[in-house]
């Protein structure tokens, strides 16, 4: 793809950077220490369109495609990481799901309000026993009648305690292995449905997780996300949106640590000079801006082809490992260059250390990209 952002990306960008800087940062070290995001600074999100930037029109999206997608959430990676894990969660993956699934009534009725900001979503796909091996999920529906029975429960839910409708997933014939799996929207409130407490997390506080429990709970087919087994081709469909928005974040939150990291090593003097002056802090430096670099790149080659309606799954994953594995190595020369402030939770930058953490864990983690990318490769050798 040609590097240089299309017009309206590039004024995309500017704007919610303008936002980042003077709606949410603000609010950092509030979330932080409360450990909940106050429902304005949602509302606030909602308002500017965050939640509908990469999402189709005709459901109430915001358009821009997926360049203007990552562009975005990039820009989103300068506060706190909490943030954009509700929009995530709700609108990227939940959203997705139901965009990608169908049918036109479903989405008619859920993406709008989703995509406004006005309904959180959730998606509810991991298991204790299924967590990177999402297509052995114990979950089971049985068809009775118009509706689904639904038997089970999931682990690590984002959203899972603020959210008013959830995407899950769900085995209608367990004989076959995934070709059973399906997905249903359900909402809050339905009988059968119990939302477990706020899981407590080393980081990433403020965004909520939970598990979900389902006991005899009752969903009326005609809630249905696709046809019957459809649900583990739409989950990995929305995985490979989620990968590449993930890897979008992480260069957003490592450009914010480099930059800190530069600042302060220019200021802060030993031995009479400042510590920017020694090789050992300016290689640290020069790694961390190649790498960001170079995942930016990887970010905006994916999303432009996804655009063009090519297959994104390998490099999705690709992008993925190789922008959460950099953030990792950014944040721990952050820490570095900081010194005993960088692990003093004074700083932002003890936090944001936490937070990179979970990328390479969640949405797949480091090992399960391998196995994807590999997998691509011997298949097509």
């Amino acid at each position: 793809m040609d590097p240089e952002l299309p017009e309206e990306i590039r004024i995309l960008q500017k704007t919610v950077r303008q936002f980042v800087e003077n709606e949410l940062a603000p609010h950092e070290r509030e979330i932080e220490e409360r450990n909940e995001i106050p429902r304005a600074v949602i509302d606030a999100m909602a308002g500017a369109g965050l939640f509908g930037i990469g999402h189709d029109e005709r459901w109430g999206g915001q358009g821009f495609g997926k360049l203007g997608y990552c562009v975005a959430i990039e820009q989103a990676g300068r506060a706190n990481a909490s943030l954009w894990n509700v929009i995530g969660a709700s609108a990227g993956l939940c959203g997705t799901a139901i965009e990608i699934g169908g049918p036109d009534e479903v989405r008619e009725r859920y993406l709008p309000r989703i995509f406004a900001g006005e309904m959180l979503g959730a998606y509810a796909l991991s298991e204790p026993g299924a967590g990177s091996d999402a297509g052995s999920l114990k979950t089971a529906a049985r068809k009775q009648g118009g509706e689904y029975v639904i038997e089970g429960f999931k682990t690590f839910i984002t959203n899972a305690p603020i959210a008013d409708v959830f995407v899950v997933f769900a085995n209608v014939a367990p004989d076959r292995g995934s070709k059973g799996i399906t997905a249903f929207v359900v909402e809050r409130g339905t009988e059968g449905l119990t939302v477990g407490p706020n899981d407590e997390k080393m980081g990433l506080h403020g965004s909520t997780t939970a598990q979900l429990f389902f006991s005899g709970m009752r969903v009326p087919a005609a809630n249905r996300v696709g046809e019957e087994g459809q649900g583990f081709r739409i989950a990995l469909g929305t995985l490979d949106v989620g990968r590449l928005g993930l890897a979008a974040h992480s260069v957003g939150i490592a450009q914010r640590l480099l930059e800190a990291s530069a600042r302060y090593a220019k200021t802060r003097v030993q031995f009479g000079k400042p510590i920017a002056v020694n090789q050992g802090i300016q290689w640290m430096l020069a790694d961390g801006a190649t790498e960001i670099h170079a995942a930016r790149l990887m970010v905006y080659d994916a999303a432009a082809r996804a655009d063009k309606g090519e297959r994104i799954t390998q490099r999705a994953a690709m992008t993925k490992l190789f922008a959460t594995e950099m953030l990792g190595r950014v944040a721990d020369a952050a820490v570095q260059i900081h010194g005993g402030m960088g692990y003093m939770r004074e700083l932002w930058i003890e936090r944001a250390y936490r937070d990179a953490r979970i990328t390479r864990i969640y949405e797949g983690t480091s090992e399960v990209q391998r196995m994807v990318i590999a997998g691509g490769l011997l298949e097509d050798a």
